[in-house]
């Protein structure tokens, strides 16, 4: 079972959330403590306002007194109303909040059925409740109750984000919208990305694309997105989805955060490292394209290759969900850029050729080695030698750009000609 816990300043925001789902006969209430409940599980969010305000003095010592938790049991935990009240209220015990007002709701809008609670952080005088070591006793909280409940254990972070119940959207079953939104939910937050090119390499791994809207609207301009489902093919399928409808974490501008705050957590942390080490490793354990797929996948990494019609590879673009770092192979350097996979496919199709078998003996993949003043740091734009710009400012590959403008030439060519 995974708990989020998220403050805020709004409780009526909170409030409202839950509200929304238990009207549209997508949740439930299942606890009401010290707020009133009028008994049919359906929530007066005016009254619950109200009785909510009484625990929070005028002189308010904290800027975010809300607490919004959600505790998400595994897809394959069945449990009924009884058992989720039950687990509900000892969480909020374990973790300190026992005392506290606050109200369960159960939520079924997607595939698994999770709580949300809303909570007071702040006591009766207006003091802000202790957080220190929060998400430690929250975790010990869920793996006391995983065993009394005999539920299934939340495990490491990739365990926790396959838990999710991410499915590839699929557009027969229904319910686009819902299906894309559970999607755009659970990414937000949990994957760093630079560039629109690597959100929407994570977004194909789950039959989902976006584009970007510009316009001008009484003389200001805005920017925004819309979704869209795709088949397998990755060709769009029904109507194209406006961020809106999501809410504000699938918007433009939290987008151009998430990437502000992704660029500065990888180069501080230095996550890129990792990534680029399991690529070197499932390199040299693999005989080609397909069977690096699998090496890196057993990793815990997925690879979005951009290819042409021809099968030749123009991008690539790695998703560690381990680390939750989605970066582009020339990020990484020179060795993982286009030009230099596509080289190392070509090397092992005809060792491969040569050999008459692709699974003999692969061998060992070498980076190359550059002088220092070639080496290409993990930022935005890097100048080695003349004009050799590994990553553009908006996080656009120029190798890439490079290679679609020569095929647009081309075809320019060609219709000339005809």
């Amino acid at each position: 079972m995974v708990a989020k816990i998220n403050v805020g300043s709004s409780l009526y925001g909170a409030l409202s959330y839950n509200g929304e789902k238990v009207n549209e006969g997508e949740g439930k209430l299942l606890v009401a403590h010290k707020v009133f409940d009028q008994g049919d599980g359906k929530l007066d969010i005016a009254r619950c306002m109200e009785d909510f305000k009484r625990y929070i003095p005028e002189q308010v010592r904290s800027e975010k007194p809300i607490a919004h938790i959600s505790l998400n049991p595994h897809p394959d935990d069945k449990l009924n109303d009884a058992e989720l009240m039950n687990i509900a209220q000892e969480y909020m015990e374990k973790i300190g909040y026992g005392n506290q007002p606050y109200v369960v709701f159960k939520h079924s809008d997607i595939s698994r059925e999770h709580l949300h609670i809303v909570t007071l952080n702040v006591d009766e005088k207006g003091k802000k409740l202790s957080d220190r070591y929060i998400h430690r006793r929250s975790k010990r909280a869920t793996d006391s109750l995983e065993q009394k409940y005999g539920l299934h254990p939340s495990g490491s972070r990739r365990q926790r984000l396959e838990q999710g119940a991410l499915y590839k959207v699929n557009p027969s079953e229904g319910n686009v919208k819902r299906q894309v939104g559970n999607v755009l939910k659970h990414l937000s937050g949990n994957y760093r990305f630079q560039s629109l090119g690597e959100y929407r390499a994570l977004l194909s791994l789950y039959n989902i694309t976006v584009e970007e809207a510009r316009g001008e609207v009484g003389g200001r301009v805005y920017r925004g997105f819309v979704y869209s489902a795709t088949d397998e093919k990755g060709d769009k399928v029904g109507n194209p989805l406006k961020a809106s409808r999501f809410g504000k974490h699938a918007g433009y501008d939290a987008f151009d955060k998430r990437c502000a705050t992704s660029k500065t957590e990888i180069a501080e942390k230095d996550l890129g490292k990792y990534t680029k080490g399991k690529v070197f490793a499932a390199m040299r354990q693999s005989s080609g394209k397909e069977e690096l797929i699998k090496n890196l996948k057993a990793k815990g990494v997925d690879v979005v290759f951009r290819e042409t019609d021809t099968g030749r590879i123009y991008g690539a673009t790695f998703i560690d969900h381990n680390t939750g770092c989605v970066l582009n192979g020339s990020r990484m350097g020179k060795e993982l850029s286009a030009n230099a996979l596509e080289e190392w496919v070509g090397r092992k199709e005809a060792q491969a050729a040569r050999s008459g078998n692709a699974a003999s003996e692969p061998q060992s993949y070498v980076p190359q080695q550059h002088a220092p003043h070639e080496q290409q740091p993990e930022g935005d734009t890097v100048v080695g030698g003349m004009f050799d710009l590994s990553i553009l400012p908006d996080g656009t590959d120029p190798e890439e750009e490079a290679f679609r403008r020569r095929m647009q030439r081309k075809k320019k060519k060609r219709q000339r000609r005809t």
